[in-house]
């Protein structure tokens, strides 16, 4: 019981997420419409305020309250890739885009952090994973162990890319920060972690390595991985960190549409969804089923279901052809959720089958 409900506590989505300028830039996709937790400093260029931080910009849209400060500024936000979003969203109240509706930008790009707190940047004191995550210029070639969390290859999605330099990379997370480890195997006297197993996450390890950065993306190249204890005081989250409930997630797109007729019997049906989503959410929550005229459920169906991150699709294929003339309903079911723990609205779509 102790076991299960330390996993339910790890793959419940952050309040907020660390990262850098250059992350938000290199992975708009993934931080869209989340809370997300920066460093920078505020400049102002034709009277357009933005956010820089190691030779990056982003454009900032002050929330109430909220000013400029000089110096290093630890920021708090929603971040918004405007394309990704509709003309009139109230989330845009606060920026250019809250008027001007001409010309309307593609994903990617227009992106823009809706500011909702601004603090100076305490100053680093030692070497931390919140630290690097959120600074990693500041280590970059330096030798450091840190400590933290052992997340697998990703698996509960706390960061939106992999190197992929090696078949062992994981992901080490401590509180609100997270980076990934690399050019060691998670293993070492009294250990030996699997990094698709999430039975594993959560062990409590230190990494001592130099630190890297790639693609947006910050590393440890480690030298040494050691069992550790969990560190009896880590950096909390203060309670203006909590983030506000996440939007919910709409289905934008499926084929098969609804009302569809004639659908082959091997069909594949595609669902595509406005954000991305938790893949292990997905499983056991699509139903299928063969319905009788007038509505009423015959027999379920056997699914399988997968899921596209680039895509943002589920995809599910039925484990034997659909019966000729038979009319099918796919629904999803609750506890599918977005990466930012925003659930999935229900949705269910009805085609008939083709000779």
């Amino acid at each position: 019981m102790a076991g299960l409900l330390a996993a339910s506590a790890l793959a419940q989505a952050p309040a907020r997420r660390l990262t850098t300028i250059e992350g938000l830039r290199r992975f708009p996709n993934y931080y869209h419409l989340q809370n997300v937790l920066v460093r920078g400093s505020f400049v102002e260029t034709d009277g357009r305020v933005s956010l820089r931080a190691d030779d990056q910009d982003i454009a900032v849209a002050l929330g109430d309250g909220v000013r400029a400060l000089s110096g290093v500024a630890e920021v708090r936000g929603l971040f918004l890739d405007i394309g990704r979003l509709e003309p009139g969203d109230p989330r845009l109240a606060g920026t250019s885009r809250a008027t001007d509706v001409e010309r309307w930008p593609l994903p990617g790009q227009e992106l823009v952090l809706a500011i909702t707190s601004a603090t100076g940047a305490p100053q680093v004191q030692g070497t931390s994973v919140r630290a690097v995550a959120l600074e990693p210029w500041r280590f970059e070639g330096e030798p450091v162990t840190l400590v933290g969390q052992f997340r697998g290859r990703n698996l509960l999605a706390d960061l939106p890319g992999a190197p992929a330099r090696s078949p062992y990379d994981f992901v080490l997370r401590a509180t609100d920060g997270a980076i990934w480890v690399t050019g060691r195997r998670p293993r070492g006297q009294g250990f030996d972690l699997s990094v698709d197993a999430r039975v594993d996450t959560g062990r409590w390890l230190a990494i001592t390595g130099r630190v890297i950065r790639a693609g947006g993306l910050v590393m440890v190249e480690a030298s040494g991985i050691a069992l550790t204890e969990e560190p009896a005081v880590t950096d909390a989250a203060s309670d203006d960190d909590v983030a506000p409930p996440p939007a919910p997630i709409d289905v934008v797109f499926s084929t098969p549409v609804a009302g569809e007729r004639e659908v082959s019997p091997d069909v594949r049906v595609r669902i595509q969804v406005s954000r991305g989503i938790a893949p292990d959410s997905v499983d056991g929550r699509v139903r299928a089923v063969r319905v009788a005229p007038g509505g009423a459920a015959v027999e379920p169906l056997e699914v399988r279901t997968s899921y596209d991150a680039t895509l943002r699709a589920i995809d599910v294929t039925f484990a034997a052809p659909l019966p000729s003339f038979a009319t099918i309903t796919i629904e999803l079911l609750d506890g599918v959720v977005g990466l930012d723990g925003g659930p999935v609205q229900p949705w269910s779509l009805t085609f008939t089958v083709g000779p």
